[in-house]
């Protein structure tokens, strides 16, 4: 008794050490950290050019419930820097990669925040046997401008054209060109029937630095991703007044939960397709 309670305990000692490191993905070097194991694997997309960093808050408790995969994109965090800018298609298929490269057979379920949301939509249009489920954590969306015209037109195509300078100005413009590209992304049914959650945030702010975050801004900001969701024959919405664009930050327990949630929703990942 006592020898096979030693041996459950170095399993479960050796599944709770994170194995980080770096994997080649088209020859570039990308990081990448995975801990924790469980019937399903979480796997944790940046937004904009953050890196894996951007999931601290909740990687650690995530990984006591599921094996987790955060990663930084070429580009960002620890990864290798390149110059050159990038699609969400290309973002796509690198993941992809990353995911062969590290021997992830099992489909995921696809956790995304801001840009990654483009990312994410992409990649399930793409290689839809590869994911089980879905969640967009305020997702940046290709109607975000048409948010700003609908309140204020001049205003908006004057503000829009500012933000773009901003951002090509600091370096951001792998995200960004593609972000205000306003090509059109994969919805459902391009998406497969899966189980999807989006949180939105719909928090006013007190000095909104652009027409986007005005009352105004929020509620259709709100409306257009409850409406995205409800697409979707498993669709969920959670639309939050507590936080603003780093919910995972700001209410890690109330993500945590409806990844929870989410993976309750999700059938046994041996049903899925390889």
């Amino acid at each position: 008794m006592k020898s096979i309670c030693i041996l459950l305990l170095a399993i479960v000692t050796f599944s709770s050490v994170a194995k980080t490191g770096f994997v080649k993905v088209n020859g570039y070097k990308v990081e990448y950290e995975i801990k924790g194991h469980g019937q399903h694997t979480l796997f944790l997309e940046a937004g904009g050019s953050a890196g894996l960093s951007d999931w601290d808050a909740i990687f650690e408790q995530l990984s006591s419930k599921a094996k987790v995969i955060r990663y930084s994109r070429i580009g960002n965090g620890g990864s290798e820097k390149v110059t050159k800018n990038y699609s969400s298609e290309e973002y796509a298929d690198e993941a992809h990669t990353l995911l062969t490269a590290l021997n992830i057979n099992e489909p995921v379920i696809y956790i995304a925040h801001s840009y990654g949301a483009y990312i994410a939509r992409v990649f399930a249009s793409r290689y839809p046997g590869k994911l089980s489920a879905l969640m967009l954590i305020e997702p940046a969306s290709e109607h975000d401008v048409d948010i700003m015209r609908q309140i204020d037109l001049q205003q908006a195509e004057k503000e829009i054209a500012q933000v773009k300078l901003d951002d090509l100005a600091n370096g951001m413009s792998n995200q960004y060109l593609d972000f205000w590209s306003k090509r059109p992304l994969p919805d459902y049914p391009d998406i497969p029937d899966i189980p999807v959650t989006v949180i939105a945030s719909v928090k006013k702010f007190a000095n909104p630095p652009l027409l986007f975050f005005t009352d105004k801004g929020r509620e259709l900001w709100g409306k257009l991703h409850s409406e995205w969701a409800a697409q979707f024959p498993q669709g969920e919405s959670v639309l939050t007044s507590n936080s603003y664009h780093f919910v995972q930050n700001d209410e890690p327990d109330m993500v945590i939960a409806e990844i929870e949630k989410l993976m309750s929703r999700t059938q046994s990942q041996s049903l899925y397709p390889q």
